[in-house]
This record gives C-alpha cells, structure tokens and sequence, in this order.
C-alpha cells in the first residue's frame, strides 16, 4: 500500500486579526517552544516590515497590513493546549473515541398561518459534548486544573474560569459544531459561568495545570508577566496545518513539510521522493510498541481500518503545496491518522442520527 502526501491550500478567508501572531512552528508536538512573550535564543529579531530582508512569508508575517485576511487563517485550527503544550484539535472526525455526545431537547418555533390551530413549535435533539470530558478523553486530570482560557475569535475575547468552577459547572460548560458534525467548534456557555464573557467561535481552549496562568485584561486579552500574548502561551503561534497523528486519542505528531527536510527518503527510480510512515513515527516519538490498529480520517470521518502490519509497511509521497492530505492508493484522501493500543469495536466509533446523515 502506497501513501502520497500533499500539503494543503491555506483557507482564503477575508478577517481582520487583532494582533499579529509569533513565527509558526514546525512540524512535530513534542519539541520544546519558546514563550511568545520572548524571542527564542539565537533568533535574530524580525526585520522591520517591507525592510526586504527575510523570506515572504516573514514579510508577510510582520506587516500588520497583511493582518488583514491573516487573522483567520491563523486560528483556523482549533487546538487544545496543556500548559502551552498542544495535546488535540476541535474538530468533529479528530475528537477522541472516548468523549461521547451529550443529547440537548431544543425547541423551534415553526410557521404558521392565520387559520392553524396544530402546534407552533417542534422539538429535536442537538450533540452537544463537555470540555470537562473532553479535558478527561485527553488524560487531562481535571483534579490538577488551576485555569480553564477558551479563547474566541478576537485576543480580547476570552472565556476565563477556575478550576473549581470547571470541575463544580462542567455539566452546563459545553460546546457544539458550526455544521452539527462538522465546522468550526462554538462555546455553549452557562449563565455567569467564569468571566460571563460568551463569544461566538472558539479559536483555541488552553488549560493550566503546572504553569502561571496569563491574566485577562478586558479590552487587551491575555498578558503575561506584564506582556500582551498573540498567540498561545508558553508555545506561540497556533497549531495550524499538517497532517495530524493521534496516538491513543492524544496528539503525537504532525507531518509538514520542513519535517521531511531532514529525513531520507526512500530509493527511487522515478525521481520521486518517497517516504516510509513507519520511521519517522519512531524518530518523533511515537511508542511504536504499543500500536495495535490506525484509521485513516477524512471529511469529519474515520474511513479505513488499517492494521499494524499495514501501518509498517506504508509510504507515502510529498507532492505539491495546496493541500494537506495524504492519498492512499491515488484515491483515498486522508487528513489525519489515528494510532490505538487496542483492535476497536463497533461501539468505539461515532455514531450520527439519521438527520445528521442527511446533512
């Protein structure tokens, strides 16, 4: 089985940023990153804007003109932090196996003439699922929680409770999918739950467990140390593309381009540059050992079932830069992968209600 990889198009996307974010990482979750409130040591500072010194893409970076589109582009994944370290994503085909849908009753109104006596409203039902459980779905001990940051989609738009409070309120503190099972991830806040702040999309949820929670300042956002943050604390700017490889429901790894910089690629007699999956998860620290199954996840949802044995031997071809998937066979495409510790049932995968099926 042949895998080919092909970086993703950036989302054009017309919004304004509030703030212009920090250098973006590279590739691989387990490496150590610098503060945003600091420039990494050894890192000359950024050129001033339109100096013409660095690559476009710092340029870019660094003229807040370019701000304008940027902003979305930026948080246009959803990631869960842990003490600035990146352990998820919101998004509906990447939630964990073990986080299951809490099932609201909603009420619609629904039309009506001048002459119908039926009934003027109708009922359903709609997914909702609780940070508090996601947080537990991740191996987050929700005992250990100093501060719960759900940022939304402005810096000064900050969702902000204690740990207490999460823990005593988490049964109301939830959220749900822009396009129910699938879409950008929306807060469903309770009444005077935290900072009563309720924004309409969630860029980002950061917990605080081992490490000094930023402050929130209204009409500022979040400030470290006494220094406004535009990205992630503790981590910088946002995860943001990639192919993203989940281990046991928790983040691992991500696969982007500058990774395969610096690995060998297989021989070839084509010219192509291929590469084998296997390797490079050993040499970003996946525990190899403990792997049973993956499933490959595309559109919101998990499609392929592949066994260890198939997991050692693919490989996989970087091609071009618009799009972020890899193609299994030259047909099936692939945005993220999960790796289990044990042979999944049935009852492990997500379920969607007939309505949900038609959408």
């Amino acid at each position: 089985m042949r895998i080919r990889f092909v970086p993703s198009a950036l989302l054009a996307i017309a919004a304004v940023s509030s703030a212009v974010g920090c250098r973006k990482h590279e590739s691989g979750v387990g490496q150590a990153h610098a503060s945003t409130t600091q420039q990494p040591q050894g890192k000359p500072a950024a050129a001033p804007p339109g100096s013409g010194s660095g690559s476009p893409e710092e340029e870019e970076s660094n003229n807040p003109l370019a701000a304008i589109g940027q902003g979305a582009k930026k948080w246009r994944d959803t990631g869960v932090y842990v003490d600035g370290r990146p352990v998820g994503v919101l998004s509906f085909g990447e939630l964990p196996i073990t986080l299951k849908p809490v099932w609201v009753e909603e009420e619609h109104s629904i039309e009506f003439g001048p002459d119908d006596k039926g009934p003027r409203t109708s009922k359903s039902v709609a997914r909702r699922y609780r940070f508090t459980e996601l947080l537990t779905a991740l191996g987050v001990d929700l005992g250990k929680v100093k501060t719960i940051h759900v940022l939304g989609p402005k810096m000064t738009e900050v969702i902000s409770a204690s740990g207490k409070e999460l823990r005593a309120r988490g049964k109301e503190f939830m959220f749900r999918f822009g396009a129910n099972t699938g879409g950008k991830a929306i807060p469903v806040v309770p009444l005077n739950f935290g900072n009563h702040v309720k924004p309409d999309k969630i860029a980002a949820v950061m917990v605080y467990i081992d490490k000094k929670p930023p402050e929130i300042v209204q009409d500022e956002g979040m400030v470290l140390d006494g220094k406004p943050i535009d990205g992630i604390p503790y981590y910088g700017d946002p995860l943001r593309g990639g192919i993203r490889v989940y281990q046991d429901d928790r983040l691992a790894m991500t696969i982007k381009r500058p990774m395969l910089r610096e690995t060998t690629p297989l021989p070839s007699t084509d010219g192509k540059q291929r590469y084998k999956l296997w390797p490079l998860l050993v040499a970003n620290g996946v525990d190899v050992s403990k792997v049973v199954e993956g499933w490959t996840i595309a559109d919101e949802t998990r499609k392929q079932r592949l066994t260890r044995a198939q997991l050692e031997e693919l490989t996989f071809q970087i091609g071009a830069k618009e799009k972020n998937e890899l193609l299994i066979d030259g047909t099936e495409r692939v945005n993220a992968l999960a790796l289990h510790a044990r042979k999944l049932v049935d009852a492990d995968l997500p379920k969607l209600r007939p309505e949900e099926q038609q959408n």
